[in-house]
């Protein structure tokens, strides 16, 4: 494992990190505390087109380090970020990439599941915190590609999950896992999103398997999810993992 300490903010270590498995690279980031804390450990998928570097990543990331005590990792998706290599970051061309891998891999979804445990399996071991509770966060493709780990990974005890439904290339598989999620969960839609209908979105909600589950649903486009929901997000992730009020 290759570790590269960037500056940080104040508070909070940052790392970005470069894993191998199989031969496959996994490049992500890292935020931690700088003095000692017992606070949980965070997956953080981001959304498409963007990657670990994106901002509302880091500044839940900061925010739940500071608040909670919590070592925050996130991992560049499929084709995206550090992954792309001399491929163009542009945001049009990532989303298109993805899309098209997302028709045509039929190992994508899998791939990525166990690039996250392997990633868990290492900061568990090179930080020291395996007696923590474990919690994922993740939006959009962050759900498509997150909710099947939540459903596989029996250490993820909350999951933060939506802007998406039962929909697309991978929509059967989606139901399916959907059904295996059983920790508490909280689901987040766009009324008015463009790219996931309602519909799509309230039967991905209806197959989740926990009985501890909510949907909060807020008006606006795909991307207008507001600062009070994020904050609220990692609200729902310390109370259900650190029992805090």
């Amino acid at each position: 494992m290759e570790w590269e300490k960037i500056e940080g903010r104040p508070g909070v270590g940052i790392s970005l990190f470069l894993l191998e498995r199989e031969g496959r690279s996994i490049p992500g980031k890292l935020w931690e505390p700088l003095e000692p804390a017992s606070g949980p450990v965070i997956l953080i998928g981001h959304g498409g087109s963007s990657s670990v570097e994106e901002e509302h990543v880091g500044s839940l990331a900061r925010g739940l380090v500071r608040r909670h005590g919590a070592t925050c990792v996130a991992i560049d998706g499929p084709v995206h970020g550090r992954r792309r290599g001399d491929r163009s970051q542009d945001p049009t061309l990532v989303m298109l990439d993805f899309s098209q891998a997302w028709s045509l891999d039929d190992t994508m979804t899998d791939q990525m599941v166990a690039d996250w445990i392997t990633t868990l399996n290492v900061i568990v071991q090179e930080k020291n915190v395996g007696d923590r509770p474990v919690g994922y966060w993740g939006l959009s493709m962050g759900t498509i590609l997150g909710l099947p780990l939540v459903a596989a990974e029996p250490r993820i005890a909350a999951a933060v999950l939506g802007l998406a439904g039962i929909i697309g290339p991978s929509k059967d598989r989606l139901a399916r896992d959907a059904e295996r999620v059983h920790c508490p969960t909280l689901l987040l839609m766009q009324w008015d999103d463009e790219l996931f209908s309602r519909e799509s979105c309230l039967a991905l909600f209806d197959a989740l398997g926990s009985d501890d589950k909510q949907l909060h649903i807020t008006p606006g486009s795909h991307s207008a999810v507001t600062t009070e929901t994020f904050l609220m997000t990692a609200s729902f992730l310390a109370a259900r993992l650190l029992q805090e009020d």
